[in-house]
């Protein structure tokens, strides 16, 4: 399963954006949607994201400015972000999981896009 995010850009300060992440192949079903993003010198942190089985959840630092839109049956994610702030640049990820439909037993995957690029800064 492939997973493509888009949408990055550079935005200023205050502005919004909304990135999208389209998932392609055979899959069965999706459980688990969700974005995270990495900023230069720092790990990889939880920005949103919606599981069947607890709901969704928000970075602390986004809760309130960012909305995470799942469309399972397009097998796509969006993010929106308004409110945008300049620590909020980082390179922005797409995690898809669920599982894929194979010629044998179907199998769970774990997807991740290559990332998209948002810079917030005036």
């Amino acid at each position: 399963v492939q997973v493509v995010e888009s949408g990055g850009d550079l935005v200023q300060p205050g502005g919004s954006l909304r990135l999208s992440c389209a998932a392609s192949g055979t899959i069965f079903n999706i459980y688990d949607m969700g974005w995270y993003r990495q900023a230069p010198g720092k790990q990889r942190e939880l920005v949103a994201r919606q599981r069947d089985d607890y709901g969704t959840r928000y970075g602390d630092s986004v809760t309130g400015r960012f909305t995470i839109l799942t469309d399972k049956r397009n097998k796509m994610v969006h993010l929106q972000m308004n409110s945008l702030r300049p620590e909020d640049t980082a390179i922005y990820y797409c995690n898809i999981q669920g599982v894929e439909i194979t010629p044998g037993p179907y199998v769970e995957f774990s997807s991740w896009g290559q990332g998209t690029q948002v810079t917030v800064s005036s």
